[in-house]
């Protein structure tokens, strides 16, 4: 019997990976479509017939995965995929929720779907009144711990303590990690921000986002202009932006 799954998830490395450990699976899974959203999850689900299981990502472009079930019935077994710190994947166990952590293992996605297979669940939505919605408090100030990058055929995942800052360029966003390597990531520079720890990393202008750890020097121009050397990087225009000065220097000071 083949299964009709839903994937949610707005990392293209990610549901790249998941879809070709679904081909590889012992059981027969068909992919109706990808999400990339909550917005566009609520308007699919809108306009056709449940899935028989979904996978749902939990940080995405437009917000946490939960708030879909705010809008929506959802009907069918859903699989959270999620690359949250170990005290967050602590909460999922006590509150008895599904879930598998990214990068995803084909043995831990035989067994999930294993045990969804044939099993008639209890809508997601019963658990909302309480175990989601105390999941949905606990993580909604969680920041991302890592980021899943393509390598050609292989996908990498680089965890944020290495990225040194993130760059957009000609409508692409690019990060670069403590090696001196550069990524192409599905994210904008506006998405990338809100997925990252306001301690650890400061937005300097609309081309940047910089790690606190990875400023090696800070040089003062004419005009109160600031330019920043990275460590081990060659760019020579990270510069902050004047209207950001002072927030920088305050959050310098932190």
């Amino acid at each position: 019997m083949t299964i009709n799954a839903l994937i949610v998830e707005d990392e293209k490395p990610a549901t790249e990976r998941l879809i070709k450990l679904l081909h590889e699976s012992e059981h027969e899974v068909s992919v109706l479509h990808v999400c990339d959203s909550v917005s566009q999850t609520v308007a699919w689900f809108k306009r056709n017939l449940p899935p028989d299981i979904m996978f749902l990502d939990i940080q995405l472009a437009d917000g946490l995965s939960f708030e879909i079930f705010k809008h929506l019935y959802i009907p069918c077994p859903v699989i959270f995929t999620t690359a949250f710190e170990e005290y967050a994947i602590r909460a999922f166990k006590i509150n008895s929720i599904d879930y598998l952590l990214k990068p995803l293992g084909l043995e831990e996605l035989n067994f999930a779907i294993g045990k969804f297979k044939g099993q008639t669940q209890d809508p997601i939505n019963s658990l909302l009144s309480n175990k989601v919605e105390a999941l949905m408090q606990m993580l909604r100030h969680q920041y991302k711990s890592r980021f899943v990058v393509n390598m050609g055929p292989r996908i990498k995942s680089i965890e944020t303590a290495h990225i040194k800052y993130f760059n957009s360029l000609e409508k692409s966003t690019f990060l670069f990690d403590d090696s001196g390597k550069s990524y192409d990531i599905n994210y904008s520079l506006d998405q990338v921000e809100t997925q990252l720890d306001p301690k650890q990393f400061f937005r300097i202008s609309r081309k940047y986002i910089v790690n606190i750890e990875a400023i090696q020097d800070i040089h003062t121009y004419s005009n109160s202009r600031l330019k920043l050397i990275i460590k081990g990087s060659s760019e020579e225009d990270i510069m902050v932006s004047r209207r950001k000065i002072n927030d920088f220097k305050t959050w310098l000071e932190k």
